[in-house]
């Protein structure tokens, strides 16, 4: 099995910075001030060929009251879980009395704790190590997290206590269905996932914005694995503030090009926002699918629940091939149909045409509603193949296709949608036009042709008097 070490510690030691150092990626948010990181972040690592999982955590004890109690917990259920615990420490900052009681409850779960002094680089090891001995957890590692000093020793050392009986698995792509959660702050995308996987694995609070990171959690739905990315909530430009805040939407555009189908999540008692909105266009842009989750839709009758759908496509009229699921994620009603409808977006995502299918598809099509002339001349379409997948891509082929309208290839898109039953995907219209083989060249002329040429240019003097 791969060891799964967990890094553990108060608020601003260190642990994302150790975290990115150990994945070698910039997957972890990192701050100069405490409380950004506050769900568990998990990672893959390698020390040579010892592949190994690394679990970035909150700062535990922290100053907010709401969402302190929460972040320990999360922490020392990722502390449980684990084969192999990291205490970090901040050796410019000393022993605090709360390192004490973190050192306390970790001795307390059973697990093998090693002790990570961080930011030591430029003092006096000897010195940096002394405060921390009464600590009990062994002999502390003098590191530094930004430049990596003592990291690779540490890491080594806890690695030594695990076998190195299997071979280095070759990296290859994650086969596994990604579905991305996104929506505005407070709209329950983080407690959606917890009710997919039945268990509180993501903090949530009344309070928006407390998701940051984008987490990346693995589960079993409907008897497929897949993985489920929380972000972030999206709110409008003018709304950010903190700089902590434009990095998580960062993030959170960076999950949505990650994803293969794009859950957004709309609070059924706000209706749809500006940013809802802008949240969908990006999905369109980067040619995800989509599903619209209607969540808090238990407080609706039948007749709000029309009047919500009928807003819906009103004011997302770009995305309305998007199916509409209404749920509650706090009960959970509605969630297996959402689970449905993400899958066979995913499917359509997917989906391969034969070129032979797509030309028969394209002269339907064209013969129900011909181009439109363009300078006295009608392009003509002659065939179609698939130029790619997710979303699917249609590329025509043809004469004078570069000067198709717009509302044309919207109506070649919906078309091909429709007839290749297509669920809650864009599809792209790419058009290729058709070369003249014969521009540039010019033909020899024939013998007789040029006597003929010859003969006329002699009957045109001789009329003309020249």
């Amino acid at each position: 099995m791969t060891p799964v070490i967990a890094l553990l510690g108060r608020p601003n030691v260190g642990k994302s910075t150790l975290f990115n150092r150990l994945t070698r990626s910039r997957d972890a948010l990192v701050a100069d001030f405490p409380g950004v990181t506050r769900d568990r972040l998990v990672g893959a690592g390698r020390l040579g060929e010892r592949p190994f999982w690394v679990v970035d955590t909150g700062g535990m004890l922290g100053e907010d009251p709401e969402l302190s109690g929460k972040v320990s917990a999360q922490a020392l259920m990722a502390a449980q879980e684990a084969d192999a615990v990291i205490l970090v420490v901040d050796g410019r900052g000393g022993l605090t009395a709360d390192d004490r009681s973190i050192a306390n409850t970790l001795r307390g779960l059973g697990q093998p704790v090693w002790l990570a002094v961080n930011k030591a680089e430029h003092l006096d090891t000897e010195l940096v190590r002394a405060d921390f001995f009464e600590l009990g957890l062994g002999d502390p590692w003098p590191i530094s997290s930004s430049h990596g000093h003592g990291v690779a020793d540490l890491l080594e050392t806890v690695l030594a206590g695990f076998p190195d009986d299997e071979p280095a698995a070759a990296e290859e792509a994650d086969p596994r269905p990604v579905f991305a959660v996104v929506g505005r702050p407070n709209a329950g995308k983080s407690t959606l996932i917890n009710r997919l996987l039945g268990e509180q694995r993501l903090i949530e609070s009344p309070l928006p914005g407390t998701t940051r990171d984008c987490v990346r959690v693995p589960v079993v739905l409907d008897g497929r694995e897949c993985v489920l990315l929380d972000t972030a909530g999206l709110r409008r430009k003018a709304q950010v503030h903190e700089a902590i805040e434009k990095f998580s939407v960062i993030k959170t555009l960076q999950a949505i090009d990650q994803a293969q189908v794009v859950i957004l999540m709309l609070d059924g008692e706000l209706g749809v926002g500006e940013q809802d909105a802008h949240i969908a266009g990006q999905a369109l842009q980067r040619g995800r699918g989509l599903v619209l989750a209607v969540n808090k839709s238990d407080t609706l009758d039948d007749a709000a629940r029309k009047a919500l759908r009928m807003e819906v496509r009103r004011r997302l009229p770009f995305v309305e091939f998007a199916p509409i699921e209404f749920i509650s994620a706090k009960n959970g009603r509605g969630v297996k149909a959402l689970t449905k409808a993400a899958f066979a977006v995913q499917h359509s995502a997917l989906a391969r045409t034969p070129t032979s299918e797509l030309t028969r598809l394209l002269e339907t099509i064209v013969a129900a509603n011909p181009p439109p002339m363009a300078a006295g001349r009608r392009a003509k379409l002659r065939y179609a193949h698939q130029g790619g997948h997710a979303p699917p891509t249609i590329v025509i082929h043809g004469t004078q296709v570069d000067k198709l309208p717009p509302n044309y290839l919207r109506y070649l898109e919906n078309s091909f949608r429709e007839a290749l039953g297509l669920v809650g995907t864009p599809v792209r219209i790419v058009t290729k036009q058709g070369e003249n083989p014969y521009a540039g060249r010019v033909n020899a002329l024939t013998p007789s042709q040029l006597e003929r040429k010859h003969r006329a240019r002699r009957r045109g003097r001789k009329l003309f008097g020249d």
